[in-house]
């Protein structure tokens, strides 16, 4: 087909132009390489130390727990001891006998004194060694027996009852010590769990905010690409556009027109990304 001669200088100008621009390799280094991914955010870098600083943090609360728990345990099982019908003895004075023997020894004499009196008395009275003398010795020792009987039975009655009422009260003490112990171990379990929720809370804050700021960055690092890209391919777009005029000019059928090569939105990309480091970064400590 002959080719009208207005158009042969355009044609000529097309073929030096595709020459030129289909002979030169593209420098894809514009617009591909590391320096268009985003780096780490200076907030996620916190979130991720945060992170390794709190694996294990809870131990030792934990180990307080186990403890305070371990000793409540302790403490309960010794009240086991505080019970009982022998829960008393641990409790006696141990200078219960030198009590008694003292008290009794002072008895003993006053009443010794006392048997010398009527001695005295029958003496005095010219019945010494009679039988009334006699009568009323033995009524006298009778009655002192007796008495003395009664202020030893006092005397350990009130000590064991000093020593079950020190029962009770250690029992009562121990008990709630115990409850103490359990208490604080009930504690430190909750701190623990505090502790971890509240690092995981700020953990996921700063991740989340991280990665929003890195969806960001990455953004921009997208469209900084796609302008790149587009420019490096522009002049294939501009001579196929310019192919095809100067074809149908010459009564041909234009060919395809040039499509460039496109990629998804750098922005929608970006945000995708963020939200899933957001969602990681909430599951951590969680």
């Amino acid at each position: 087909m002959a080719i009208a001669e207005f158009l042969e200088p355009a044609i000529k100008d097309y073929a030096k132009q595709a020459t030129a621009a289909y002979s030169a390799p593209i420098n894809t280094a514009t617009f591909t390489g590391r320096q268009f991914v985003a780096g780490e955010d200076p907030m996620q870098t916190q979130a991720i130390n945060l992170a390794s600083q709190g694996v294990g943090s809870y131990q030792p609360f934990l180990q307080a727990a186990q403890t305070a728990q371990q000793q409540a345990t302790g403490t309960i099982g010794g009240l086991g001891g505080l019970t009982g019908a022998q829960a008393y003895q641990p409790f006696m004075s141990p200078y219960q006998q030198q009590v008694i023997d003292t008290t009794l020894a002072e008895y003993d004499k006053q009443g010794a004194a006392g048997s010398q009196a009527i001695k005295d008395a029958a003496v005095a009275s010219g019945n010494f060694g009679g039988g009334r003398e006699g009568a009323m010795l033995g009524q006298y020792e009778s009655d002192r027996l007796g008495d003395r009987a009664a202020l030893q039975a006092q005397l350990l009655a009130q000590n064991f009852a000093q020593a079950q009422q020190g029962a009770q009260s250690a029992f009562t003490q121990g008990g709630q010590l115990a409850g103490l112990q359990s208490g604080l171990a009930a504690q430190q379990y909750g701190l623990s769990d505090f502790q971890r929720g509240s690092m995981g809370q700020d953990i996921s804050a700063l991740g989340s905010m991280g990665a929003l700021r890195q969806g960001q960055t990455q953004a921009l690092l997208g469209a900084d690409q796609q302008a790149a890209q587009t420019a490096a391919y522009e002049p294939y777009g501009r001579l196929s556009q310019y192919g095809n005029t100067l074809t149908g000019l010459a009564g041909g059928v234009a060919g395809q027109q040039y499509a460039e090569p496109t990629a998804p939105s750098p922005f929608t990309t970006a945000l995708g990304t963020a939200t899933g480091l957001a969602g990681l970064y909430g599951k951590i400590f969680g």
